[in-house]
């Protein structure tokens, strides 16, 4: 199998770049290692993050404003496994949207991962274990981003997780603890605080969003203190993690 353009990734780079080549005539494949396309973003990032922010705000707004507004609501609560079918099911919409788009363009996918044997081959190794080869002229290495891991506070996925175990908690928490102020630390502890949960940010810089303007960090750290309750503890530095 001779390609003109192979895509390593189908996350928005990759997904993006692949169908773009492929509208200028160029034989085009793809190689995702997970069962859906859209990478980070799609699966486990921007949008089921948007869609949890979504569901969140209607709580909250119902809970704090509806009141104001004459709208009275008895025994008010969270069904969080709803909001998180929900949130699946935006997630599974978007991704049967880049698969449609891959047929729709005459685009190849290749599930497994996929590793360079040399610079125009590449193999792909699929979950069973079993492996295919493809040729092509040229490479695009759309691999992504997975969330970090500290060396010295090992993930559980229990009680301490990730922003991908944040994404489907099946019960709002009493306490959630938010290590780094930084856009996806400071989403998913904006959509437990509106839920009620008590959320405590812990930056080892001097502000949040740190990499952003740095007004727009003090007005959102305001803004996020004032609506949401959200506590900050900034220039912390977290060395551990223990049961108490």
């Amino acid at each position: 199998m001779q390609y003109d353009v192979v895509v390593i990734g189908s996350g928005p780079g990759g997904y993006v770049g692949a169908i773009r080549c492929a509208q200028l005539g160029l034989k085009t494949a793809v190689i995702e290692k997970y069962q859906t396309f859209g990478g980070t973003c799609l699966n486990v990032g921007c949008i089921p993050s948007k869609a949890l922010l979504d569901s969140s705000e209607h709580y909250h707004n119902a809970a704090h404003f509806f009141k104001t507004h004459g709208i009275e609501l008895n025994d008010l609560k969270v069904n969080m496994p709803q909001m998180i079918a929900r949130k699946d099911d935006v997630v599974a919409q978007n991704t049967a949207g880049i698969t449609y788009l891959f047929k729709k363009n005459k685009i190849d996918s290749f599930q497994g991962l996929g590793s360079f044997v040399d610079k125009n081959t590449i193999k792909v190794t699929k979950d069973d274990g079993t492996s295919e080869t493809i040729t092509t002229k040229n490479i695009i290495i759309a691999s992504g981003s997975k969330p970090t891991t500290l060396p010295f506070l090992p993930i559980d996925k229990k009680r301490i997780i990730t922003s991908t175990e944040a994404l489907n908690i099946t019960e709002v928490p009493k306490h959630l603890v938010v290590i780094g102020g930084g856009v996806i630390g400071l989403e998913l502890g904006s959509v437990y605080a509106r839920l009620g949960a008590k959320v405590s940010v812990i930056e080892y810089l001097p502000s949040i969003i740190a990499t952003m303007d740095a007004s727009l960090g003090k007005e959102l750290q305001r803004v996020l203190k004032k609506f949401l309750g959200m506590e900050f503890f900034m220039n912390h530095k977290v060395t551990g993690a223990g049961t108490s």
